[in-house]
Formats: C-alpha cells, structure tokens, sequence
C-alpha cells in the first residue's frame, strides 16, 4: 500500500520556492489550525513543528535590525515600519505555535522536541525586533506557560526546559527591556502587561524569584507602579482634561495601562521573602513620586473602627515640595467615604480598560489612607483597594497584606488598613460576584479569566491576612467567610463536563513518508494530556479554599465546629488522596474523576486537617469517623519531602491520648486510659517504624515532626513499645541528637580554642544567664511573636484543649507532696504562630537560610529530650529509668544534661584576630533546652529512691541547677520547686535517713535560701510549690 504523499503546505513549508509563497502557507495553515483541535493533532502528527521551528530561526541570520525608536520620549507619536517578508514569516509561525499551544500540555513535548523554545525568546529584544513580533513572541510564550501549568504532577515545575531557558540571563533582559519601554503606544503597553504575566505564570520557585530581583525585574515593576502613582496624584490635583507631565522623569500611566498584572507580578516575585519585600518598598522611584511625604493626621471623632478604637487618615499625597502642578484643595476631616463612592466612580468607567479611569472623577477630600509611620505606597494602596474592583482591587489587596505581614506596615494601627480588606475580599467569595471580563488584562487565556482568579487568589490571600489575627479572624468569621468557603470546596467536587475530544483518526498517524531523524519523529507525537482548562482552575480553587480554612481553624473551637457544621470533613479528607500514578485517560482529566490531588493540595489539606485536628472533640467526632487515619499512612510514604512532613504534623495530633482526668494538671494517681481503636490500629499500621525512619532524615523539618510524633506515642504508651520507639531510633543515634551541642560550632567554652564561625547559632537569645539574669544579645526574643503566642494562649484558655500532657505523675495520693513534672505542655499542638515572624534584622536569603538552620537544630534538641522525658515516666517509670541509663551510660547522660546547661561564650571578632585580642561574653543556652533539660531531672527525682540518690551524686548537675530558681521563666521555677518537693520524699521509713541527708545537701547548695526568695514570686502556681517544698524541707532539716 503506497503511502500519502507530503501536503503541499508542509513540502512550501519545508522547501519554500519563495518567501511569498512560503507565508502564503503559513496563512493558509494558520487558518486551518486556530480553532480546531483535531487539526491541530494532525498537523503535528505530520511534523509541521520542525519547519516552523526553522522558519523561526532566521530571526538569528536577518541581521537583526534595530528598533531603538520605540524607547522614544514618552509624548512621541510611535510609528514602526512595514514588516520585511522574513518578519512576516516569522511573526504567522509565532501564531501557529501559539495556537498550537493552547492545544493544551500533550503539545508541550513535540515543540520542545522541536526546538521552537529559543528562537521565540531571542526576538524579545526590543532593539532587535519588530514590535509586532514582540507582541506576538510575548502571547506564545504565555500560551506555553499556560500549558506548562496544566501539566499533572511527574517532573518538577522548575525542571521544564522552557523555564530554564526563559530564565537565562540574556532573556531576563528582554524582559527587563520590554519592561523599561516608555512609549504610551498601545503594542508596548500590551507587551509590558504580557510580560508582566509572563513573570507570574512562570515564576513558581524560590531561585526565580531571586533570579527575578537580581536581573532587576522588580525595580523594573516597581517603576510602572510608580506611574500609576503619578496619574493617580494628577486626576485628584489637576483640573480635568490636563495632561499628565512626567514626574523626575517617570512617565505617567496612560489609559492604555493595565495596573494588576502589574501589582500580581509583584506579589509573585516579593511572597515568601522580607528581603525582597524590603527591596521593592525601597525602591528610589517611591521616594520620587512621594517626595518628602508627612504624615497628616485626620482624626475624625465619628469614625470608630470595628473594634473600638478611633480611626487616623493620612492623604498619600501631602507632599513639603511641588514637583507637580496641584490645585489647593482643604483636608475634610471625614474619613473613607461609603464604599459605594468609589464604586459608582469606576463603574461609570468600566469600559476603558483602564486604572486611572476609576480614580479621576473622585474628589481629593476622599483620598485619605491610614495613618502610620510606613511607607506612603501603603497607603496609596489602601487607597486602589478602596477604590477599584475585580482582580486589581484583589492585587492590591495581596501586594498589602504581603507587606503587613512582612512587617511594613504599622502592626500598632493593624486594625486601621486590614480590617478594610477582610469584608472585601470576603464579598468576593459570594457565588453572585461578578467582574466585567473586559477590565483586567490584555492577556486573554482561559486561565486568567477574572472570575476565575478571584475564586483562586481571594481565599490565598484572606488566610494570609487573617493568620494569627484573632480579630481579623473574627470579622472573617462575621462576614460569612466559613459558610462561603464550604460552599466553594463542597463545589470543588462537583462533576465536571466531560470535554474530551476524540483524535483524528489517519493511517498514517506519524505523517509524512520522509521522516528520518529521531529529533523529527519526536517532534511529530503528542505527550500527555495534563489537566483541562476547568479541573485546573478547580484544584486551584480547592488548594486556596483548603489553606483559608486551616487559617480560620488555629485558634477557636467554636470556629472549628462551624467549618465541621458546614459539612466539609468528608471533602476535606478526600482532598489527602495523591493523585495516581498512571497516566489517567482524557475523559479522566476533564472529569477529575480518578487523578485525585496534586501536592500543593495535599499540603493544603494536611494543613485544614491539621487545623481541625487541634480540637479534642472534632478528633473524637468528625475527622477519625471520617477515617482521616487511612489516608494519612499514604502520605506518610509519599516521594515528596513536603508532604511527608505535613502528612507527619498531622499525625502528631492523632498520636495523643484523650481521657478526661488528663483535663487536670496534677493527678494524686497515675492510670492508664485505654488505648482507642484509632491509637492500636496506627501502631498496627507501623506508625512507630514509619515515624522513626522519618526520624532519620537529613530533612530538618522531617525529623522534627518525626520526633515530635513519637514523643506523643510514647506518652501513655508501654513499656514495651517505649523500649521499642529507643530501639528502633538507636540508643547510640538519640544519644548524638541531644549531645551534639549544636551552638559548640560557633560557641564554645574558653578552653575549646579556636571556634568555626559559620555554623549554628541558638535563635533564642534573650534567655538568662548561669545566675538567671536576663542577657541581650544580637538576637533578642521576637516580642511580636511573644505576644502573639500569648494572645493565642489567653485565647485558648476557655477552650477544650487538645488536652495538656503534662500529666499526674506522682505515686501518692492527692495529700501526698511528691509528684512528676508534666510531659506534654500546652505545646502539644504545634503552634506556629511565633514561628512565621520574621527576623529583626535585615539580611540576605543565604542568611535567612542560615538562621532557619540553627532554629530547627534547637527545636529537633528540644523534641528529643521531650521524647527521654516522655519514656521515663509514667507508671512503672523506674524500669524506663534504668533502661535508659543502661543504654546511654549513667554517667555520659548526666553528663550531656549538664553540658546542656553550660553557658557558651561567642567568639564576637572572629578566627582571624589573636587570641588575646578577643572579647568572650558568656551567652546562656536556649530557655527550651534548659526547660527540657529540667523536667528530665524532675521525672528522675521522681523515681525510686536509687534514682533519686543517683540524682545526688552529680555535683555538678546540681550545681547548674542552683541559678535556675530565679529564672525569668514562670515554668522553669515552677520545675525547680517540684525538684526539691520530689528529692525530699521518702518512699518509706528506710529511706528516711537518705532523704535527710539529701535535704542537707540541698542546703548546702544553696537552695533553701533560693526557695525563701521564691516564697514572694509573683506567680501564685511558684509561690504553691515553694510552699511545699520548704515545709518537707524544714521537716528534715529540724529533725
């Protein structure tokens, strides 16, 4: 049977007889391809990307004309030539890639086998290119991004060959270039807005964002937000139909400016990052169009905000200078007008497709922002997000809260500006919002369509601005945010329209009879299908609503129990189900029938679940009889780290026991509440064994987890299993984990000598020293994290606690006065409220990095002494107690606790001065390794009286417990006084003599007078004990 010949459009194509005839065929094919997929599947089985790749290419060997003109002064009249006819080639085969691309991710695979990838991103130089091509170059390569984003979960985001290419260094500076255009022609502002979208569609990992920053994008970014800035100060000064002038050489924005895929490639580039934040906010283009700003208050003594305190505005644009020409104009002392003043403002305008249309008409007594020492730009924000609509009032939001939460915005005043956004980006939850489709952008994906965006950013962004805010938290909640997000999870569920389209069935599937190369052959067959416009779109939305609900869920159970109320444990659950592994079919795509979740959902799951999981009676109700155990096991065993440490987060709240006499702090009896059917069938399971390999990785926040999950299993637990969890960690491997002195590398004792300096330092600085005074040093106690885990607790108090581990441990009655210091603070749910603060000084990513280290050193310290603490106690804890000193050495263990009391002294001037040159300054060790530290010694104390003589026998444990007794921490003297209640309790008549003469000990050391002191503390729970304590004291002593 003779195979079809070569259509005549791809041999023109191939070996054109002319370059009219050759864009003749690439009309024709054009035409043929735009709008109709079967086609497109054809053409591509016929190996049209080859020679479309070629005709692309001569871009490279047309001499590269120059196009200097088009970065002409702002008020020229741009007029680019006619095309050339290899232009024109070019700029239809940019069309066909783009149509072919929006195909969908199955034609990803034959245009990077085709090589079409580099000679698109060489036209983007403005100076070498035609501006149509541009244009055009800029559409293609979105429609590719687009794509790219509907891949399903394989390879990683930031492996793709696309990326790595468009973030080269030579095409960052086209984008820059592109950026940098002043000319007000409609074709540059279309190609600084698909630019602009191009950043954010692509940008997804950490180094592109530093990529980005360096390259100089973001002072790039900021220079356009600085010209809407402009115009926005010239619509509310200037008498209407003036024309704007240019500000130190800014040129205004004009009505062919789009502001929000300004603002949104922003926020991408700034998330995540204080340095970045800082950098933007800096920026020298800010303080040009805001010079010499001052803060004029406006007080208004009938504006009260929502929580009763009065309510300052400040006008972003109270300038000491004129730069500009401004007409007078009084202060009112009113405050924001209705929000329906500025909506009536850009709703009158909405066809413009323009910012400033919505702010030209609005008088100047309006434009107030709140007063605070920030930056002017927030202030001017406040403003766009009072006056515009749709995505940009939602950018603008993000850009804001990023700030706020970055700490550049005035925490003092933070009801003022947020508490504005909340109910905002609450009403764009509503099922009835709507945005006008024409308003937003000139990029006309699918994936970008208004209403679409809105549904997949406002919940991402409302769970930033409310995280750890009770108030905000509150007014979310007020507004209707848990009944609108149920509602659009439940939604996310629903079946999808099937929209798969059958292939165009040809017996030649793999087209034309001349194809010979392997790089032809590949070119000519599609990859996988990925995920359709809709399930994106839906996974999207589902990943946002996941993380705004785990926001709400932190702190308050009655918050809890509305989002369980609402009906969403089973949709939340199903969310922790991966996505397969098998390539799922097209109707399986478009269905979102079988695919199940990718990882930013699971995340976002673990964390709703994690959330929910922090109230006892959602636990015993909701989640387990939803069977939130059973996928949680898979996640434990995922291939990617992130979900395994969410998955593991989740797991440390399901591991703790639950009984109501553990409501009470200290017990007169220990008994063991039964294990529950969850509890067994995850030891079944191999909880332990899963737990203790994750133990094991070189993944700080995986270990942590880890630990902290086996410290809860083994709270209540066996003997049995306690001595399995230390067999299956490895006695020698525990033992390395809480004696590796992780500060020795850069502190040291005077005696150690030289010091490596570029290892870990302890991140909880303001802690005492050896004589229990408070030290500053370099790092002191984030206060802003304090307070709010304060807030938190304060907060907490009337709740149902996940239940406090500190448990009765003592063996005598409720008369007796000998008890175990608790196991399990109120630290049992993971509280990350201080841990998502940033640092208090300035620094580089690489140091950031650095300083992340050393905190998850100390806290995976901590977790591992909690975990000893846990396995000696509890009933018969003597055998534990011996177990554990047969395993690590009697000696060596007293040893490690005691080295992790010592002081350490900074080597503050660095290897290369001498050695007599050096100043040492004694720094005391993290008041969480000394808290852990301490309890330990209590739960041996609290043993036999073997133990509690052994106890004894270390001087110089004893000794550096001694300054403890006036440590600034609450619990610390709290744990000391339990130390002398238990060392001075005779078990029997037998050990009456030792106990007297551990009570003189005692005295000797210095602690009866300490305990004197502690009898006028200021905590009544300290006063409590010392009381105690003193009493068996005296007794022993007198007798």
């Amino acid at each position: 049977m003779t195979r079809p010949s070569t259509p005549p459009i791809l041999s023109e194509l191939r070996s054109p007889s002319s370059p009219a005839t050759q864009i003749a065929a690439l009309r024709a094919l054009k035409n043929e391809i735009i709008g109709h997929e079967q086609k497109k599947e054809t053409w591509v089985g016929l190996g049209v990307v080859t020679p479309l790749a070629r005709i692309l290419n001569t871009h490279k060997a047309s001499g590269k004309r120059k196009y200097k003109d088009i970065n002409g002064p702002a008020d020229q009249s741009y007029q680019p030539r006619g095309r050339t006819e290899e232009e024109e080639a070019r700029l239809q085969a940019l069309i066909i890639v783009g149509s072919l691309a929006q195909g969908g991710p199955a034609y990803l695979s034959p245009l990077e086998a085709g090589s079409v990838y580099r000679p698109i991103l060489a036209i983007l130089n403005p100076t070498e290119s035609h501006p149509q091509l541009i244009l055009a170059a800029l559409r293609t390569l979105n429609s590719i991004a687009d794509s790219l984003l509907l891949e399903l979960q394989g390879t990683s985001y930031a492996e793709s060959s696309f990326l790595q290419q468009l973030y080269m260094d030579q095409h960052l500076a086209s984008l820059l270039a592109i950026l940098d255009q002043s000319s007000p022609a409609l074709i540059v502002q279309q190609q600084i807005s698909l630019a602009a979208a191009l950043i954010t569609k692509s940008c997804r990992e950490e180094f592109q964002r530093v990529a980005l920053a360096q390259a100089g994008l973001l002072e790039a970014l900021a220079y356009k937000l600085a010209s809407f800035v402009i115009i926005t100060e010239h619509a509310l000064f200037n008498t209407p139909g003036e024309a704007a002038v240019p500000v130190s050489g800014i040129s205004p924005a004009t009505t062919k400016s789009q502001l929000s895929p300004i603002l949104q490639a922003i926020g991408t580039i700034i998330s995540k990052s204080k340095v970045r934040t800082k950098q933007f906010i800096s920026s020298p283009v800010f303080a040009e169009v805001f010079p010499g700003a001052e803060l004029n208050y406006e007080h208004s003594p009938t504006s009260q905000n929502g929580y009763g305190g009065n309510t300052y505005f400040v006008s972003p644009f109270a300038h000491s200078g004129t730069n500009s020409p401004r007409r007078e104009s009084s202060l009112a002392n009113s405050g924001f007008p209705p929000l329906g003043a500025f909506s009536v403002a850009a709703a009158n305008n909405r066809g413009s497709r323009n910012y400033n249309s919505a702010v030209e008409n609005i008088p100047h007594e309006h434009l107030y922002g709140f007063g605070s020492s920030e930056s002017p730009l927030v202030t001017w924000l406040v403003h766009v997000v009072r006056a515009e609509t749709g995505v940009t009032r939602l950018m603008a939001a993000w850009i804001l809260t990023i700030l706020h939460c970055m700490g550049f915005a005035n925490h003092r005043k933070e009801v003022a500006p947020t508490p504005v956004m909340v109910p905002l980006l609450v009403c764009m939850l509503d099922k009835d919002f709507r945005v006008d489709p024409l308003m937003d952008s000139y990029d006309d994906s699918l994936l970008q369509t208004p209403d679409w965006l809105i549904k997949e950013h406002a919940p991402a962004v409302l769970s930033m601005l409310v995280e750890d805010q009770l108030q905000l938290q509150q007014a979310a909640v007020d507004a209707g945010a848990i009944k609108m997000l149920s509602r659009l999870l439940r939604q996310s569920y629903d079946p999808l329209p099937n929209n798969s389209k059958p292939s165009l069935w040809t017996p030649n599937p793999l087209g034309s009879n001349d194809i010979t190369a392997q790089e032809t052959l590949s070119a000519s067959r599609l990859g996988a299908p990925g995920l359709s416009v809709l399930a994106y779109h839906v996974l999207r939305m589902r990943e946002s609503v996941l993380i705004a609900l785990a926001a709400l869920a932190t702190a308050k159970d009655d918050y809890r129990k509305a989002i369980i109320d609402n009906g969403v444990v089973s949709f939340v659950i199903e969310s922790l189900n991966p996505h397969n592994k098998s390539p799922p079919t097209q109707a399986e795509v478009s269905a979102l029938s079988s695919i199940g979740n990718p990882i930013p959902v699971l995340l976002a799951a673990c964390a709703a679940a994690r959330a929910l999981s922090r109230s006892v009676n959602t636990l015993r109700t909701s989640l387990i009889d939803a069977g939130l155990a059973t996928p949680l096991f898979v996640l434990l065993k995922h291939s990617d780290v992130e979900v395994q440490i969410a998955s593991t987060a989740v797991v440390c709240n399901l591991l703790l026991e639950f009984s109501p006499m553990r409501e009470v702090r200290f017990r007169p009896k220990i008994r063991k509440p039964p294990e529950t059917n969850v509890m067994q069938t995850m030891i079944e399971k191999g909880i332990l064994e899963i737990l203790c390999e994750h133990a094991h990785s070189i993944n700080a926040k995986l270990r942590l987890n880890a630990i902290w999950g086996l410290k809860h299993l083994v709270n209540t637990a066996s003997n049995e299993l306690k001595v399995k969890c230390l067999e299956e960690l490895g006695p020698g491997w525990l033992k390395q984990i809480i004696s590796n002195d992780h500060e020795d590398t850069l502190f040291g004792s005077s005696l150690r000598g030289e010091r490596d300096l570029d290892h870990s330092l302890p991140l909880s600085m303001g802690t005492p020293n050896a004589a229990g005074e408070q030290v500053d040093l370099l790092n002191a106690i984030d206060e802003q994290s304090a307070e709010s885990t304060q807030a938190d607790e304060e907060d907490e108090e009337d709740e149902v606690h996940m239940i406090d581990s500190i448990g009765p441990l003592s063996k005598q009655e409720s008369h007796s006065t000998k008890y175990h210091i608790s196991l399990l603070n109120s630290d049992n749910r993971r509280n990350p409220a201080g841990e998502r603060r940033g640092m208090r000084h300035y620094a580089d990513a690489e140091s950031q990095a650095d300083v992340q280290t050393r905190k998850d050193d100390i806290a995976v310290q901590e977790q591992a002494l909690k975990l000893i603490q846990n396995l000696i106690c509890g009933p018969n804890s003597d055998h534990m107690i011996d177990h554990v000193f047969r395993e690590f050495g009697q000696e060596k263990f007293f040893d490690i606790l005691a080295t992790r009391l010592l002081p350490k002294f900074p080597d503050l001037y660095g290897r290369d001065r001498k050695s007599s040159d050096r100043i040492l300054k004694q720094t005391p060790p993290p008041t969480e390794i000394v808290k852990a530290v301490c309890y330990i010694v209590v739960h041996i104390a609290a043993g036999s009286a073997k133990h509690r003589q052994q106890l004894m026998s270390q001087h110089e444990l004893l000794r550096l417990l001694v300054p403890l007794y006036s440590h600034p921490s609450k619990e610390i003297r709290v744990t000391c006084a339990w130390l002398v209640i238990n060392l001075t309790w005779a078990d029997d008549s037998g050990d009456k003599h030792n106990c007297k003469l551990r009570a003189h000990e005692l005295r000797k050391l210095g602690v009866y007078e300490k305990l004197e002191q502690m009898e006028h503390d200021d905590e009544l729970d300290v006063r409590e004990r010392t009381k105690t304590a003193l009493h068996q004291m005296n007794e022993l002593l007198r007798s």
